[in-house]
């Protein structure tokens, strides 16, 4: 079958495959710096084009979706279901992490020459983390954080909760200027949001090619070997992932959406194609709004409002592996967390997920805090780090997949999922 005949799908699935083939082969032979400079620059330039799309996209679809709601209570009404979603998914991630955690025991039979091993060749990536995290501003800093100052400094700096909060007060009093004011602004938004679209169109055209360069990048860095000694804690994270997307967001749709488990995770795929080879809520944002909308059935106005504050704020999957990886480090030290400390990670967790950046290795940052709140050594990330990578690929999957089900459940409960478009299509 021709290349052109495939659709999109299948198309990134085969690079996929054919670049984890490729990286492991490199990897066995020795080419790691030939990937890394001749292959890896294609999925670089990838990312930074999709992700050059995210914040006009993301600030031009919010302010259309709120201001055409036209009815304050209504946004209330969809905003309120919307954190409702996001909290209670997070909460049941990080405790199905802990539950997995606290039977399998990952790490309590790591033995101390690979823990060694491992700590020193991680060293300065580790320390990097912890000066990172170590500045990160307080709970009550954040909140007001959210307020920008300027917000053209906010656009600049690619500070999306600042640029989510002015797109939806912009959107709001929108709602509250006379239509023949408010009506040119809005159409300009319009205009601007279908050209971020259509661009994205011609960017995943090289998906195929920039997901086969980013994956053979990745194996060919990372090999087997450190794979097969910490082979047990990755699996638990993975068990965690595929449970809580099988059973938490299966019912939700099936329960809540009403609509066809295998209708939704067909239709949500290339999203999640994306986010596993880009390891980027962020990046993903405007597959997952296609995806929400075309094959799912979700209006503008509610994709347009509830996925650019899911890839801001909704980290189900790196909630989940904050879990694991914090009593799994706990394990190797020889530290037995009690029920109270166990309940701080789910507090800390959940609110360190809030503000988080939709960004490639934003849950390591996330887990020192998780670390810090409950004493156990910030030393134990170096364990780790050389699978946070591959793991990031997956929880993103995951964060891009929760982002999703929850559109559909609160299209759903307005009453304005539009089922006849599920399935429809499922390329783009």
């Amino acid at each position: 079958m021709r290349w052109t005949k495939l659709t999109l799908p299948t198309q990134i699935m085969l690079g996929l495959i054919t670049g984890a083939i490729f990286g492991v082969i490199a990897n066995r032979l020795g080419w790691h710096n030939f990937v890394v400079s001749t292959i890896k620059p294609v999925g670089t330039a990838f990312v930074k084009l999709i992700t050059m799309v995210v914040i006009p996209l993301v600030f031009a679809s919010l302010l259309v979706g709120t201001a055409s709601l036209n009815d304050i209570r209504k946004l209330g009404r969809i905003g309120i279901r919307t954190g409702v979603y996001y909290i209670a998914t997070t909460v049941l991630a990080i405790s199905l992490g802990l539950i997995l955690a606290n039977v399998i025991r990952p790490g309590a039979s790591l033995p101390d020459e690979t823990k060694t091993r491992l700590l020193e060749s991680v060293s300065d990536d580790m320390e990097a983390k912890i000066d990172q995290v170590r500045q990160k501003p307080s709970l009550k800093d954040t909140l007001l954080n959210i307020i920008p100052g300027n917000p053209i400094e906010a656009f600049a700096e690619g500070k999306m909760l600042q640029i989510i909060f002015f797109a939806l007060l912009m959107g709001i009093c929108l709602t509250l200027v006379p239509t023949e004011r408010s009506g040119p602004v809005i159409a300009f938004f319009e205009g601007l949001n279908a050209t971020m679209i259509q661009m994205v169109h011609v960017i995943m055209k090289i998906a195929p090619y920039a997901v086969f360069a980013l994956i053979a990048a990745v194996t060919a860095d990372f090999g087997a070997e450190i794979l097969r000694v910490l082979a047990k804690y990755a699996l638990v994270v993975l068990l965690g992932l595929i449970l809580h997307a099988c059973l938490v967001y299966s019912m939700a749709v099936k329960v809540l959406a009403r609509t066809k488990v295998r209708s939704f995770f067909k239709g949500i795929r290339p999203a999640q194609l994306i986010a596993f080879s880009s390891s980027s809520s962020s990046a993903a944002l405007p597959v997952t709004m296609e995806c929400a909308e075309e094959n799912l059935g979700v209006p503008r106005e509610i994709s347009s409002f509830a996925l650019p504050l899911g890839a801001t704020i909704n980290m189900d999957g790196t909630a989940l592996y904050q879990g694991v990886a914090a009593v799994f480090i706990a394990q190797v030290y020889g530290m037995d967390l009690n029920l109270g400390q166990q309940l701080t990670i789910v507090l800390t967790a959940t609110l360190a997920s809030i503000g988080t950046a939709g960004t490639p290795g934003a849950g390591m940052a996330m887990l020192v805090i998780v670390l810090k709140s409950i004493g156990v050594p910030i030393e134990g990330l170096g364990l780790i780090l050389g699978l946070d990578r591959i793991l990031d690929m997956c929880r993103t999957a995951v964060n891009v997949t929760g982002d999703a089900s929850c559109a559909m459940v609160v299209a759903s409960m307005d009453g304005r999922l539009v089922r006849e478009n599920q399935n429809a299509k499922t390329e783009m």
